[in-house]
C-alpha cells in the first residue's frame, strides 16, 4: 500500500516530472469537446499553433475546463504576443493557471454560500447500505471499511491501491463510490480536498481488498467518461520504497554500501548496484537503496538531502526517488518466453550465451547489450527450465542473474512513439537514444544530477536504460522492434 498523507501526492508529482512530455496528435482524436477542438483546429489553420506545439500535459489541462472556460483560455492565448515564445505548451499552461487563479479568487470572494457539497441523502444511503464510515478532515474525505488494526494487518498483503486522476472538482463520494465499487470490494476511498475552495483537488486513492479488483478497476475505469467531456485516469498506485544515490566510490562493494547507509538511515532492506562491464570489482558510481516502507524511504531521502550527512567520512551523495517499478499483468507475464540475463562478462559473446542456453530448447535469438542480454526461446517451458537451472551459474567466470523479461508498458510504447515523432520533426538522438526536450540525458531523479563525476550514461540504470534496475525489464532503449512477438515490441530501443 502507498503511504498516507502528503508523501504520496509528492511522489506522484515527482514521477510526473521525470517522464518526458508527450507530443500531441492533430485532428479530432485529442479527447476535447467538439467546439474546443474546432477552435484549436482554427488556430492551426491560422498558424497561431502547429499540431506539434502542444504536448499531452497541456491538452490534459485543457480537458479539465468546461466548454466556456476552454474557449476563454484559447481566446486569451491567441490574443497574446507569441513571437518570442519558445515553448507554447508551457505558455498555454501559464494562461490556464492564471485563469484558474482568477476564478478561484472570485469564488472565495463569494463566500461559503457558493460552495456545493455532496448529496447528503445519497451519502447516508451508501453508509447505511455498506456499514462503512466517512471521516472528513481538512485535507481529505475518507470512506473506509470498519476494521480493527489487527484485521487490517491480516488484510495488508491482499490490499491494492489505485490512483484516480482528472476527477471533476465538484464531485464527491455520492458519485464516486457507486462507480468504483463495481470492479470489487472497496477497503477505503480517500478523496483529497482543497480547504480553500471546499472542492476536491482532482484526484483520489481507492484501495481494494484484492489485487484482482484493483486490476479490474484500471481496465474498466481508466479513460471512463464520468461526465460529458471528462475522462478519468486510473492506474495502480505503487508505494515507492527505493532511492537512487549517486557519487558512490566505485571501489565500494554491495555490503560496504549497505553497512554505511544502514548507519545513517533506518529501515534499509537491500542495496542494488551495477558493476563496470570491464571490471566486475568496481560499481558504476551509483546505487539503489531499498527500504522496508515508503515512509522510511521518505525519511531517509530527507535526511540524506539535508547536506548534513556524509558517508565514508567526507562524501555528500546525490539522492532522489528511483522510478517506481511498473509490473505487467500476470496474464501478460504468463506468456513471456524471453529471459533477461545480467552480470555477464565481457568475454560472453552472443554465440557463447546461445550455446549455454540451447541445451534447454530452441533459442530463436540472443541480443547482448553491455553486460546484459535477452535470450528469446521458442517455448516458454524451455525458458523457465533454463532460468531455474542456470540462475547463479557462472559463464566465462561471472555468475549470471536470470529472470523473465518484462514486456514494455503502454507508457514506454507511447514514449517510443514520441521519440519517432520528434525525429520526424527534426529532433535528435544521443548515442542511439531519442532525446527529450530536456536534453540527451533522462535522469531518474527530479531535476537531474551532475553526471560528470560518475558513469551515468544514458544506457545504464540511472540514465534511462535498466528499466526495472536489472530485474527483468526489457531495456527501455533496446532498438530493433520485436512487434511480431505479440507485445508490440520488447524493449523499445534494442539494437
Amino acid at each position: 500500500m502507498s503511504a498516507e498523507g502528503e508523501d504520496q501526492p509528492q511522489a506522484m508529482e515527482e514521477t510526473e516530472q521525470q517522464e518526458p512530455m508527450e507530443t500531441s496528435q492533430s485532428g479530432s482524436d485529442q479527447g476535447l469537446l467538439a467546439s474546443v477542438q474546432e477552435a484549436l483546429n482554427k488556430m492551426y489553420e491560422e498558424d497561431v499553433l502547429s499540431p506539434g506545439d502542444l504536448d499531452e500535459r497541456a491538452l490534459d489541462a485543457l480537458r479539465e475546463f468546461d466548454e466556456s472556460g476552454a474557449h476563454d483560455v484559447l481566446k486569451q492565448f491567441a490574443e497574446s504576443d507569441l513571437s518570442h515564445v519558445q515553448n507554447k505548451s508551457a505558455f498555454l499552461c501559464g494562461v490556464m493557471k492564471t485563469y484558474r487563479q482568477r476564478n478561484k479568487n472570485k469564488q472565495n470572494q463569494q463566500g461559503d454560500a457558493s460552495k456545493k457539497g455532496p448529496d447528503e441523502t445519497k451519502i447516508k444511503e451508501i453508509l447505511d447500505r455498506t456499514g462503512y464510515k466517512l471521516d472528513v478532515t481538512t485535507g481529505q474525505r475518507k470512506y473506509a471499511m470498519p476494521v480493527t488494526e489487527d484485521e487490517e494487518k491480516d488484510m495488508t498483503d491482499k490490499l491494492t491501491q489505485v490512483f484516480v486522476s482528472k476527477i471533476p472538482r465538484d464531485m464527491f463520494e455520492d458519485e464516486l463510490i457507486p462507480l468504483f465499487e463495481k470492479p470489487g470490494s472497496i477497503f477505503d476511498l480517500r478523496l483529497m480536498m482543497d480547504p480553500l475552495t471546499g472542492q476536491n483537488r482532482g484526484y483520489a486513492f481507492v484501495t481494494y481488498t484484492t489485487k484482482e479488483s484493483a486490476q479490474d478497476a484500471v481496465k474498466q475505469l481508466d479513460n471512463y467518461e464520468i461526465r460529458k467531456g471528462r475522462w478519468l485516469g486510473v492506474c495502480i498506485s505503487v508505494a515507492n520504497n527505493r532511492l537512487f544515490v549517486g557519487s558512490i566510490p566505485k571501489n565500494k562493494s554491495k555490503q560496504e554500501i549497505f553497512d554505511e547507509f544502514g548507519k545513517v538511515t533506518n529501515g534499509l532492506k537491500d542495496v542494488i548496484i551495477y558493476y563496470m562491464p570491464e571490471d566486475k570489482r568496481k560499481n558504476r558510481g551509483f546505487a539503489f537503496l531499498e527500504y522496508l516502507s515508503h515512509k522510511e524511504a521518505s525519511l531517509a531521502r530527507r535526511r540524506l538531502m539535508s547536506g548534513r550527512i556524509k558517508v565514508w567520512g567526507n562524501i555528500t551523495v546525490t539522492v532522489d526517488w528511483a522510478d517506481p517499478i511498473e509490473e505487467p499483468d500476470d496474464e501478460v507475464m504468463a506468456k513471456v518466453k524471453v529471459l533477461y540475463v545480467r552480470n555477464l562478462a565481457v568475454e560472453a559473446t552472443e554465440e557463447i550465451i546461445q550455446a549455454k542456453f540451447e541445451p534447454y530448447g530452441k533459442v530463436e535469438r540472443v541480443k547482448k547489450i553491455k553486460d546484459y542480454a535477452f535470450v528469446h526461446f521458442e517455448n516458454r517451458e524451455d525458458a523457465i527450465k533454463a532460468m531455474e537451472d542456470l540462475n547463479g551459474k557462472e559463464l566465462e567466470g561471472s555468475a549470471m542473474e536470470i529472470s523473465l523479461a518484462k514486456p514494455p508498458s503502454e507508457k514506454k510504447k507511447e514514449r517510443k512513439r514520441q521519440r519517432e515523432q520528434e525525429k520526424m520533426m527534426g529532433g535528435y538522438e544521443y548515442d542511439g537514444y531519442g532525446a527529450g526536450r530536456g536534453g540527451p540525458m533522462r535522469g531518474r531523479g527530479r531535476g537531474g544530477f551532475d553526471r560528470r563525476g560518475g558513469d551515468y550514461r544514458g544506457d545504464y540504470g540511472y540514465g534511462g536504460g535498466y528499466d526495472d534496475y536489472g530485474y527483468g525489464g526489457y531495456a527501455e532503449d533496446y532498438r530493433g522492434g520485436y512487434d511480431d512477438y505479440g507485445y508490440g515490441g520488447y524493449a523499445e530501443d534494442y539494437r
